[in-house]
């Protein structure tokens, strides 16, 4: 069922919003050559539990760490660790942080120095195939507007998206009704809701560089495109409302390239 978001809820979800864009900011601006993984871990963990709230990704379902850190092949779910990035590395990081019992959820993907020129045209067309997702978020329209026009960006640009993962409502859990898939899916999934004021989903564009085909590796986790090309991800926990949707995550990922620096992670 899906769940309509109150003004005090839609009030706490902007404050859970803010806080989990700050880190999704802070994970971005610590991305540089010779960082670990993990290092942009904890902090992020750190600044989340610093305002007052909880790392939402931490023990869901199991999950090990704050943040989910994609790194090159893989698409999303990669679990932070002792690896260390390298110039030209395409790093995807997934936040969520719950405050006051509401979830903020956002990703975004960026670039250890200039990158390719591929890896450049993968991240720009993820996030624009967001953006185009967005337009479509309006009350009366219905997911399948979203799905359409999400799937028609990335693919007139010469991308995949993943089919076995999507967006969803966010709110008290970070998965609530209904789905909000990157393609047109089969009604059958859960039919194809209107929007309406009130609605809070994430969408989240996840888009690969080659074929839509995954794989899931060894850990049980990480999910990497099968043919081993680069992929990307995008996301902003959004509002429906009268007009204009609102993102309540408005990190300031703009480019979404991160500068090489020397420095050491642990």
């Amino acid at each position: 069922m899906i769940k309509l978001k109150t003004p005090g809820e839609i009030e706490k979800m902007r404050k859970a919003g803010k806080i989990t864009a700050a880190a999704l900011n802070l994970a971005g601006e610590l991305i540089a050559v010779g960082v670990t993984t993990q290092k942009i871990d904890k902090a992020v963990q750190h600044f989340i539990v610093s305002q007052g709230a909880t790392p939402t990704f931490l023990g869901y379902g199991g999950f090990p760490a704050s943040i989910c850190v994609s790194v090159n092949d893989e698409i999303i779910h990669g679990i932070p660790g002792v690896r260390k990035l390298k110039d030209g590395d395409v790093v995807s990081i997934d936040v969520g942080a719950t405050y006051d019992g509401y979830v903020g959820d956002c990703a975004a993907t960026f670039i250890v120095g200039d990158g390719t020129e591929e890896a450049r045209h993968l991240v720009d067309v993820t996030r624009e195939s967001f953006y185009a997702g967005l337009q479509q978020a309006r009350a009366g329209n219905r997911i399948s507007d979203i799905s359409r026009a999400v799937q028609e960006y990335a693919e007139k640009n010469g991308c995949s998206v993943v089919r076995e993962y999507v967006g969803h409502g966010v709110g008290r859990d970070m998965h609530e009704a209904p789905e909000v898939p990157n393609f047109i899916a089969n009604p059958r999934r859960g039919g194809d809701p209107r929007l309406v004021r009130g609605m809070t989903i994430a969408i989240e564009p996840m888009v690969n560089l080659g074929g839509q085909a995954i794989r899931q590796l060894a850990d049980k986790w990480t999910i990497v495109t099968r043919d081993g090309s680069l992929s990307a991800h995008y996301e902003n926990t959004v509002l429906i409302t009268d007009g204009q949707p609102e993102i309540l995550t408005p990190h300031n990922v703009g480019v979404a390239v991160s500068v090489a620096a020397n420095s050491e992670g642990v």
